[in-house]
């Protein structure tokens, strides 16, 4: 799109470069460029003063009113319970969409990028760029996809992206990397290793490479991966010890507790047919309290993980998970990982970066098998809280893996079914033996690392578990 120079007689004749960015607003979600460009349009007459030298600059109780901002004099403040936003030059409105749209005739701008700026937008260009051509720097270039075949040159742009943008930002820009140009054979060098920005889902794909994974890379991908974790159970650790030691002493009955110990809506269950209608009082001749978990009461959880690649985040947050359950005296954790074959990783779980090393991303899928495994290893039913997590997309025997479900919540078994334990939104699942455990009394939802504490306190004090709106999930 070629510039229009405004006319000089005619200052208020919308140029093509306004047009573009006025308009591009309201046909794409930008939040970051829309309030700028309602406060462009509030102080219409100095920007468009400013983008015209030769333009006569028109009073503003002169310019026609195209909107009920504009109708209000320049110099009377619009009343409001807030202060207005600044007003963004026209200069800078044109930098913004220059800097989204790519560079081009097409883009309308006809703005030139400079310094860090066109720093900025090439390390976009090299990601996000679809036609050849300069990167996307000059006038009339477009972006080109495209970061090279060595390592050093990719550690280099994460380097500057990490220089450009903010952390959230440039995780978004590494897992498009590593998906839209097939880097992740480039995480093998360690150099690259040191200059990305760690998250759970480097970390997914730094375990799907641990077998090809030379032995100079894998202290540097270790560390890598501590970091994560460590991050993780800083913040995951606590709430989770706090929800669960709570849930274990309520779940703990004894039939002499102290006053503060008193289970009050139990007791005055259990106590009704003492009730004396002439003192509307009912006489509590049997207490039920909440014992000391540590002391009283021992639950046996079972984390069942699915280790096929769609669950990789779901594997980093269950082994972290794995691993702060397993510090707790009061629960017997047993983690316990599959494909097709089968594998007990409790022996590691004090240190959760030796359970993620331990697994292997990929393959097939056989619950059936996994599920009897578990089965084998419950000598308590009662007392036990078996975790499945899993997309249920089932390699082996389905009507053998329902008939396990069934029998262990027969025999007093709490069954959970996980489809993602993740941030990431609607997982893929199979929805048929997703109902089918949920004929069973076993409904299968997706659940947040957030959310993961209330589901087992529920399941440990055998109450309904906080499933989420399924139709928000999908």
């Amino acid at each position: 799109m070629t510039r229009t120079t405004p006319d000089p007689t005619a200052p208020h004749t919308t140029s093509a470069p306004a047009t573009a960015p006025h308009t591009a607003p309201h046909t794409a979600s930008v939040p970051a460029t829309t309030a700028p460009a309602t406060a462009t349009h509030t102080a219409s007459v100095p920007a468009t003063a400013a983008r015209t030298a030769s333009a006569p600059v028109t009073p503003a109780t002169t310019t026609p009113a195209t909107t009920a901002a504009d109708s209000t004099p320049a110099t009377t403040p619009t009343p409001s319970s807030t202060p207005a936003p600044t007003p963004t030059s026209e200069a800078e409105r044109l930098r913004r969409w220059r800097l989204v749209l790519g560079g081009g005739g097409a883009d309308g701008t006809g703005c030139e990028l400079r310094g860090r700026d066109a720093a900025m937008d090439g390390a976009l260009a090299s990601l996000y760029g679809r036609e050849k051509g300069n990167g996307g720097n000059g006038p009339g270039g477009r972006r080109s996809a495209g970061l090279g075949a060595s390592a050093p040159g990719v550690a280099r742009w994460l380097g500057d992206i990490r220089t450009y943008f903010p952390s959230s930002v440039v995780q978004v820009m590494q897992r498009d990397a590593i998906d839209r140009l097939g880097l992740s054979a480039l995480l093998l060098e360690p150099e690259m290793l040191a200059a990305v920005e760690a998250d759970v889902h480097l970390v997914g794909t730094l375990l799907s490479l641990n077998k090809v994974m030379p032995e100079t890379t894998k202290e540097t991908a270790r560390a890598v991966v501590r970091k994560v974790v460590e991050q993780l159970e800083k913040k995951l650790a606590q709430r989770t010890r706090a929800t669960l030691t709570g849930a274990l002493d309520r779940s703990a009955r004894i039939s002499r507790p102290r006053h503060r110990d008193i289970d009050w809506d139990r007791t005055i269950r259990a106590n009704l047919k003492n009730y004396l209608p002439e003192y509307r009082t009912v006489v509590p001749e049997r207490l039920i309290g909440y014992g000391r978990a540590a002391q009283s009461v021992k639950k046996d959880v079972v984390l069942c993980i699915d280790q096929s690649g769609s669950m990789a985040a779901s594997v980093v947050y269950a082994s972290v998970f794995g691993a702060v359950l397993a510090s707790m005296r009061a629960l017997d954790t047993r983690l316990v990982v599959f494909d097709t074959a089968v594998v007990d990783l409790t022996d590691q779980l004090d240190d959760p970066v030796d359970v993620l090393f331990g697994t292997q991303l990929g393959g097939g899928t056989d619950i059936n098998r996994a599920l009897a495994y578990c089965q084998s290893r419950i000598t308590r039913p009662t007392e036990t809280v078996v975790v499945l997590i899993s997309d249920l997309y089932e390699g082996g025997i389905r009507d053998e893996m329902l008939k396990r479900v069934a029998a262990m919540k027969a025999s007093g078994v709490q069954f959970v079914t996980l489809l993602a334990l993740s941030d990431e939104g609607a997982p893929a699942y199979d929805r048929d033996h997703a109902a089918a455990l949920a004929a069973l009394g076993a409904p299968a939802f997706a659940c947040t690392p957030d959310l993961f504490p209330d589901v087992m306190a529920a399941a440990i004090e055998k109450r309904p578990l906080p499933i989420p709106d399924m139709a928000e999930q999908r």
